[in-house]
């Protein structure tokens, strides 16, 4: 005798799929399923210190404010993916008007002289024409953030001064005492920056005098 054939209807939880089917039947392709868990995000890569951005704003500069007082902190960042958001949003060097200055340094650490950590130090300096300074600013942020100064811990940030005819780009130190370690960032920067001339070191407290014949400490 033929195999009889089921003619009854499917029931309502099975909302007429046949037996065998499942829930990933029922969906569009290409649809996840509501419950499905989220593709896990790749882990950040932490530096090994927090750095804050911090610019001052040429028009709000006047020679009746204190010097540092137009300078603001901009972001704060902590992992290498948070430096390229940033970074890769922002003005560089050639693009900003002349008299911007344009910090990176350590969080907690302001840049200017009165900062306790700052106060006796001093900076190395580099020169370039105007709109020159993109790739050396980069490199520099770079080689302070990823730590490849032997002498790292004397870094409290670096800063780029855009002017008419030029533009600056310098190191923060915080001992300038201490000649063995000046010596070492000065010579290891202008290796990172592939930088032929010679470069100098000018003490904090010695620019602080606005000396007309300020003198390096240091030269390499």
């Amino acid at each position: 005798m033929a195999d009889e054939i089921d003619t009854r209807p499917a029931s309502a939880g099975s909302r007429g799929r046949p037996a065998h089917a499942t829930e990933d039947d029922d969906r569009e392709e290409g649809e996840i399923a509501a419950d499905a868990p989220s593709p896990a995000l790749p882990a950040a890569h932490p530096l090994e210190h927090s750095w804050t951005f911090w610019f001052d704003n040429p028009h709000g500069k006047n020679k009746m404010a204190a010097w540092g007082s137009s300078i603001r902190p901009i972001h704060t960042f902590s992992t290498v993916e948070d430096f390229w958001g940033l970074y890769n949003n922002i003005h560089h060097p050639s693009k900003l008007i002349g008299g911007a200055d344009f910090h990176c340094f350590k969080n907690k650490i302001e840049p200017k002289w009165e900062d306790p950590i700052c106060a006796n130090g001093g900076k190395w300096t580099i020169s370039c024409g105007r709109g020159k300074s993109d790739t050396l600013w980069l490199h520099t942020l770079l080689a302070m953030i990823g730590e490849q100064f032997d002498y790292g811990d004397e870094i409290c940030g670096a800063v780029v001064s855009v002017r008419s005819k030029q533009e600056r780009i310098a190191i923060w130190t915080k001992n300038a005492a201490n000649e063995a370690a000046q010596i070492s960032i000065g010579k290891q920067w202008k290796e990172f920056l592939d930088y032929k001339d010679s470069i100098g070191f000018i003490v904090h407290d010695d620019a602080k005098k606005m000396d007309k014949g300020l003198k390096n400490r240091y030269t390499v």
